[in-house]
Order: structure tokens, then C-alpha cells, then sequence
């Protein structure tokens, strides 16, 4: 944990400070208006939001909306899904919300677009971190399948891309992999990759050794040590093989892996 600190910024001019700060009111939810003029409409993504908002509504991780106020209402420029999952809830009459001095509407669209471009998109790697913190059992459960492969997930890439043998981004294709194999089977999986040296243990080595491991195919052809010597002696050739397999087959990457991997078992390592 460290206490927020100013950053030393010599190449960038602070911005002469021209609009009002925003003032907090608590307001039923219901008062709110949204201009679909810039507004997003409700897509299925934003119906499974509000029903996941809803069903597993929690003040700790609650985000108030921000507002402008234009001809005596509100108007939501960024949080319309809280806002409406708030109403759609019935039993909260009131949410704070950040309330602006109404402008005209291109100002307030130009405001929705700051609000949402503005932003650092959670990663997925940072959210699983998150997660783990919060004692997720999920996010546990793949964290404790990592540590025991000798797997790090890393919260961001690292300078100019290069990795360590075991780190890895690929936390959707673990917890993928997790789900189907379940902890042991997706840690003999990972620890394959890592005694291949793979670097880093990316999505397309993981789903091509459980290929290799569990495919009707491929099953009991190569055992996780040859499958590990062979990543090992040529990871490389093989994924440039492999790059060449997938285009001249129009498969996917990992399963031209798979394949590329398990036709040079003969050779030499």
C-alpha cells in the first residue's frame, strides 16, 4: 500500500481550472433522465450488467453517476446502468450522484466521451489480482493452480515484452482451463509449459499441451516429459511451423501447435 503522491511531470502544463467542481446529492433514482441522443442503448451486454448490478447489489463497489442538471432535471452523462439498475432494484430510494452545471447538449455529449475514452480499462490480469485479494474462491482456486505449477500472473506486460520462463497474461485461458481439467489436471497442464520454458506461458502452448494431453488424437501418444523436451529443444521452429500450418490449414494457432508438436515426437531433442 503507498499514500497518493504528485508524479514529476516536467513536460506537462497543468490546465487553467475554468469549470465548477460537481456537487453530491442524494436523489431517487427513478428523477434521472438519459439524452439517447449520445447515450448508449440498452444492448444484451447491458441487460446482463444491470441483472448482475441487481442481483448483487453492494454499496462497497457502488460508483455514483455523474449528472448534469439542464432545465430543473438530471441528466446522466456516464453511470446509466447503475442508475437504472437502482430503479429496476425497488429498494433504493436514494443513490448520491455527482451533479454538474447543465451546458448545452454537445457539451454534455463531449463529456460523455471524456468520461468513457478517459479511462484505464481494468485488465483482466488486474481484476483477477483484485479478485484474489478479495478472496474470490475462483480466483483463489487458479491462483493456488499457478503457484503449485511454478505459473506467475503478471498484472501488466513487462517492459518491451519480455518475459520470464512461467509469467503469463493468459488468466481467461487458465481459468478456462481450470474449469475443464480441474486443479490437478490444469496444473500438470501448466507445468508442462513451464518445463518447455515457455516465455511467456501465453494462451496458444496452454491449449495446445491440453491437447496433446487430452485430445482422443493425440491421448497417450507423449507423456509430459517428452512433451515438455520437445517445447523445450525447438519452442521457436515449432511455433513458426506452426504460424505456416494454421494458414495453410486455416485452423486455429494452438491446434496447428498441437499438431506441429506432436509430428516432430520422432526427432531428435
Amino acid at each position: 500500500m503507498r499514500a497518493v503522491a504528485a508524479l514529476n511531470l516536467p513536460d506537462v502544463v497543468p490546465a487553467e481550472i475554468s469549470s465548477e467542481p460537481p456537487e453530491i446529492r442524494w436523489v431517487a433514482p427513478s428523477t434521472l433522465w438519459v439524452d439517447e441522443k449520445y447515450q448508449r442503448s440498452l444492448s444484451d451486454r447491458s441487460m446482463r450488467l444491470i441483472r448482475k448490478i441487481v442481483s448483487e447489489w453492494n454499496w462497497g463497489a457502488f460508483k455514483p453517476p455523474s449528472t448534469q442538471e439542464v432545465d430543473g432535471r438530471l441528466e446522466v452523462t456516464d453511470g446509466q446502468h447503475t442508475a437504472i439498475a437502482a430503479v429496476t432494484h425497488g429498494g433504493i430510494p436514494l443513490i448520491p450522484v455527482l451533479v454538474k452545471k447543465g451546458s448545452a447538449v454537445e457539451d454534455r455529449a463531449n463529456a460523455f466521451v471524456r468520461l468513457n475514452r478517459d479511462r484505464i480499462q481494468v485488465t483482466r490480469t488486474q481484476l483477477h489480482n483484485a479478485m484474489v485479494a478479495a478472496g474470490d474462491e475462483d480466483a483463489l482456486t487458479i491462483a493456488q493452480v499457478c503457484q503449485r505449477a511454478g505459473v506467475r500472473i503478471l498484472k501488466n506486460p513487462p517492459p518491451m515484452g519480455r518475459f520470464n520462463v512461467g509469467e503469463t497474461l493468459a488468466v481467461s485461458t487458465i481459468a478456462a482451463l481450470v474449469t475443464r481439467r480441474h486443479a490437478a489436471g490444469a496444473r500438470k497442464v501448466l507445468e508442462v509449459c513451464v518445463k518447455g520454458g515457455a516465455t511467456p506461458v501465453g494462451a496458444d502452448i496452454i491449449k495446445a499441451v491440453e491437447c496433446l494431453l487430452h485430445a482422443d488424437e493425440y491421448k497417450g501418444e507423449l507423456d509430459e516429459e517428452r512433451i515438455a523436451a520437445l517445447i523445450s529443444a525447438k519452442l521457436e521452429t515449432l511455433q513458426l511451423e506452426a504460424k505456416r500450418f494454421a494458414a495453410e490449414r486455416k485452423i486455429p494457432l494452438w491446434r496447428a501447435l498441437a499438431s506441429v508438436i506432436f509430428m516432430n515426437r520422432r526427432k531428435r531433442t
